[in-house]
């Protein structure tokens, strides 16, 4: 009997259907030499402090800090969890072969591997990984396995990562809150939660000590156009009026027109992350929201695997691409011009070099079902746009640059004409999200979107010079989306698409952990929102302003750890180097607190909360009577 383990019930239930295991049993189904059985999630996590030594039970400082000799793994404190893994070990133990059929990506190897170590596996294993829920796509699947020794560095990675937020988030959260807190206040610190909360924070102080500065800038009206003077700004009114006066006895006379074609690609597909970002941005979801709509999308067979941190498809994937364009039949008269054309293919969209384990969210091919919220409904159609605007052409344009003088002061004028829409036309009826602005500021006043009347090289004539008068601006408070952004680029905010894609490798979290985090800020009390501004609290202002050691708040430092996280995954790193230097920071940050004698508190009320960096609540464990071959990892 070849046994199949799902993560999910549902998915189970797809994955029977298409093996024939059509008879129900408690937990399981059964039929044509399968068996397919399924955890709810994690049915496993780490041993908490005190199941390692029981005087780690109490919270005391001369306890920290706590490093195990060997983590291990203990089933969750739930009855119905506990029943169904023991369907699982007793089904483990019956079967000749073991599929893992979990999530196609880190924590859900994590997850399956951790229930089949509890449960004693010693059966061969192989490796379901696929990308979508489709019949098609599962059978495909099962006719190209993997073997489970493939998936080693990925589980690995994920191995690393949970002891890393162990050590860092169960240590530092006593420490701190021992150290600091009042009345048993729980100052919760994680490895990317803190790094996180102090993006937040800093934006905050920066907009509220800003200092707003007036300024003036030069302009001159010619020929209803609006001329900008080249880098000549003044910080007084009257400077620049003296100005203003001198250039009135001058004529304008044009020194340059240079007109110049360029193209616009197509936005790139979705990652999890752009896609939260857009959804916020456009549909005012929250991160939270989005990746469970995308997720129940992804369940329910139209869009492909949501987790994943690529905006391209593999080469193989483009045969598939007209199938899928012609199954959108809410879209057909949008795609009109594609009619009787080859699709393109674009290195931006199709490259095999920048995919690992999956590809950019797409559609799948298969229709929509009935019963679809208005929110499912939404983030599909965004999906569905943006896989059909990658097989359009790039916009055409062409730039007109005015170049002009007056006495010895430049001016410049700017316009943009739209020769070809192309992908543009997909996005046409889109309308506009008046908060959805970007980070720039708006204040030029030269539109490069606008026509620019026919000027002559040599022309002159007269114009009307005057000042405007500017104010700086504080940059933004961060929305959900633009700290997703600022996560995955480690605090550094880019809207440029290839730099986009380079800074990822550093950015702090997995794009399936990001949005939880977020949520786990809400919870603590550490952030609230204000319309779409996320605030920080006194608490947590408070917090970040004692935090010292660098390593505890900086999106970079925390982006290098994900860094190598990664490289773990392609075993470019050693993974016992990463957590030996985990392990030697808690220690170094535990003295370096406890010699602190500023005797410094934090009173600000907050949420409390358990002190784990994994997003998932987790309950105490009782001992349960099951198989214990190992509990170590």
């Amino acid at each position: 009997m070849i046994l199949c383990i799902t993560e999910k019930p549902s998915v189970g239930r797809d994955i029977a259907n298409i093996l024939g295991a059509t008879q129900r049993r408690d937990g399981y189904m059964e039929g044509n030499g399968y068996c397919v059985t399924w955890t709810f999630g994690h049915l496993c996590c780490l041993k908490e402090p005190h199941d390692y030594c029981l005087n780690w039970k109490t919270w005391s400082l001369s306890a920290l800090p706590m490093i195990p000799p060997r983590f291990g793994i203990k089933l969750i404190d739930n009855d119905t969890y506990r029943r169904q893994f023991n369907v699982i070990a007793d089904l483990i133990g019956k079967c000749d072969e073991v599929i893992n059929c979990g999530d196609a990506g880190q924590e859900g190897e994590l997850i399956q591997r951790w229930v089949m170590q509890k449960a004693g596996c010693s059966k061969p294993v192989k490796r379901l990984w696929i990308s979508s829920l489709t019949d098609d796509a599962i059978r495909e699947g099962f006719q190209n396995l993997r073997p489970h020794a493939d998936l080693e560095p990925l589980y690995t990675a994920g191995l690393c990562r949970a002891i890393g937020d162990w050590v860092l988030g169960m240590n530092a959260t006593r420490l701190y809150s021992l150290k600091y807190g009042t009345n048993r206040q729980v100052l919760s610190i994680g490895r990317v939660q803190t790094p996180t909360l102090a993006l937040v924070v800093n934006r905050q102080l920066e907009i509220e000590n800003f200092k707003p500065t007036d300024y003036w800038e030069l302009k001159t009206l010619y020929r209803d156009t609006l001329f900008s003077a080249s880098g000549k700004s003044f910080d007084k009114e009257e400077k620049g009026m003296q100005t203003v006066e001198r250039l009135r006895q001058f004529p304008l006379k044009v020194t340059d027109v240079t007109k110049k074609a360029g193209k616009e690609a197509p936005p790139r597909l979705f990652d999890l992350t752009s896609l939260q970002v857009e959804c916020n941005k456009k549909l005012n979801l929250g991160a939270e929201d989005t990746l469970r709509t995308i997720q129940s999308l992804y369940e329910k067979k139209v869009t492909t695997y949501p987790r994943v941190d690529t905006t391209y498809l593999t080469d193989d994937m483009y045969g598939k691409c007209g199938g899928i364009l012609n199954s959108l039949k809410d879209y057909q008269m949008l795609m009109a011009p594609l009619r009787g054309r080859k699709l393109r293919k674009s290195k931006k969209v199709f490259d095999n070099s920048k995919v690992t384990d999956h590809h950019a969210i797409i559609p799948t091919g298969q229709p929509l079902p009935d019963g679809l919220s208005k929110a499912e409904r939404d983030v599909f159609n965004l999906i569905a746009l943006r896989f059909i605007a990658a097989f359009f052409p790039d916009c055409s344009f062409e730039q007109t640059v005015v170049n002009a003088k007056v006495d010895n002061v430049s001016f410049k004028a700017t316009g943009k004409v739209i020769l070809d829409p192309g992908w543009k036309l997909v996005f046409a009826g889109e309308r506009k999200d008046p908060d959805g602005e970007t980070d720039k500021e708006k204040d030029n006043d030269t539109d490069e979107g606008a026509v620019l009347p026919v000027f002559t090289k040599g022309e002159e004539g007269p114009h009307q010079p005057r000042l405007v008068k500017k104010t700086t601006q504080p940059p933004k408070y961060f929305t959900e989306g633009t700290l997703l952004k600022a996560m995955e680029t480690a605090g550094t905010l880019v809207d440029d698409e290839e730099l986009r894609e380079s800074l990822k490798a550093n950015g702090i979290g997995r794009p399936s952990t990001r949005a939880a985090i977020i949520e786990i800020l809400y919870k603590r009390g550490y952030i609230v929102k204000e319309r779409k501004s996320l605030r920080a609290t006194p608490a947590a202002i408070e917090l970040i302003g004692l935090i010292k050691e660098e390593l505890l708040k900086s999106a970079k430092l925390t982006g290098i750890w994900e860094g190598r996280l990664r490289k773990i995954e392609r075993k470019e790193y050693d993974p016992q180097e990463f957590i030996a230097n985990i392990k030697q920071m808690i220690t170094e940050i535990t003295l370096s607190v406890i010699r602190d004698s500023s005797n410094r508190r934090i009173v600000a009320e907050q949420n409390t909360g358990k002190n784990e960096e994994e997003p998932k609540a987790r309950k105490k464990t009782k001992k349960t009577p099951t198989k214990k071959p190992s509990d170590d990892v």
